[in-house]
């Protein structure tokens, strides 16, 4: 089929980048340094200085997954950040270099071309959030005995937020050049993390206008929605109850969610790829050569 063809070409062509060798070294140093650190912070004592005690399962459970949640948000931002710049050349790189002219006369309709790089890569971002995450999953259970509540969950919802960011760069690689696209993609995703969190405290004091914004901008890039899905699968019981204890003070954490995602939203969400998808495929047939 032609499309895994494309699809395994720019997979070969994509692992031919140094970039993807220092990524794959830093995650393991990383990784094991995490692991180390959590096993040191956990050692720590509770309790007043003049009577240091052994922190409870429960604390300690608090403390690992707050931790396992803040290194989650650093693979997701990594694997957003490389899904915008390795998608944001993809297209355009090769249109001005004169390559898709050579390959476009040839039976080979721009819809392949456009779904084959979108599925090389989006292959390549679900093998490395899948190989990080674990990766980070297992050093967290040797190093501190915990396992979150739904692992593999929270690294379905990291890969569909790096989806999304895939698909909108790639889009983007149609018509605009490789460096303003990528960072106009990585712009949206923090100014889409900033709304979330502004919705997020707009609900706990009750201003429908400033919850409106979040709601706005989980819909029109639904990076920040599915990055709390996430943090809600990491969450164990105990987290939830002693953030919930914080009141508004926890509300604008973005590293706490008291609900999962709607059925709807995900729905909305692959809805949303695919109609980006779309776009890409319908602009880059509409540019000349």
């Amino acid at each position: 089929m032609i499309v895994l063809a494309i699809a395994r070409l720019t997979l070969r062509e994509t692992s031919r980048r140094k970039l993807l060798l220092a990524v794959a070294i830093l995650t393991v140093v990383v990784a094991i340094l995490s692991g180390w650190a959590f096993h040191k912070l956990l050692s720590l004592p509770c309790g007043p200085d003049y009577n240091p005690q052994p922190c409870s399962v429960a604390t300690d459970k608090v403390i690992a997954a707050t931790l396992l949640i803040l290194l989650m948000f650093m693979f997701s931002f990594v694997l957003a950040l490389g899904a915008a710049f390795i998608a944001a050349p993809s297209i355009i790189n090769e249109v001005e270099s004169g390559v898709m002219l050579a390959m476009l006369p040839r039976p080979l309709r721009r819809s392949e071309v456009v779904l084959g790089k979108w599925l090389g890569l989006a292959a390549l971002l679900a093998a490395f959030a899948g190989l990080s995450c674990g990766l980070e999953f297992v050093i967290m259970k040797i190093a501190v005995d915990y396992v979150p509540p739904h692992p593999l969950l929270a690294i379905v919802f990291v890969v569909v937020e790096a989806l999304v960011v895939l698909t909108l760069a790639l889009a983007a690689s149609t018509r605009i050049p490789a460096m303003t696209g990528g960072i106009v993609v990585v712009v949206l995703f923090g100014m889409a993390w900033m709304a979330g969190i502004a919705g997020a405290v707009g609900a706990a004091f009750h201003s429908p206008a400033i919850q409106n914004i979040g709601t706005v901008a989980s819909l029109i890039f639904p990076t920040d929605g599915l990055w709390r899905a996430a943090i809600y699968a990491l969450e164990p019981a105990a987290t939830i109850i002693a953030q919930a204890q914080g009141g508004r003070a926890a509300s604008g954490n973005p590293f706490f969610v008291t609900s999962g995602p709607a059925g709807a939203y995900i729905g909305w969400t692959i809805a949303w790829i695919m109609a980006v998808l779309g776009v890409a495929i319908w602009s880059f047939n509409r540019r000349e050569l």
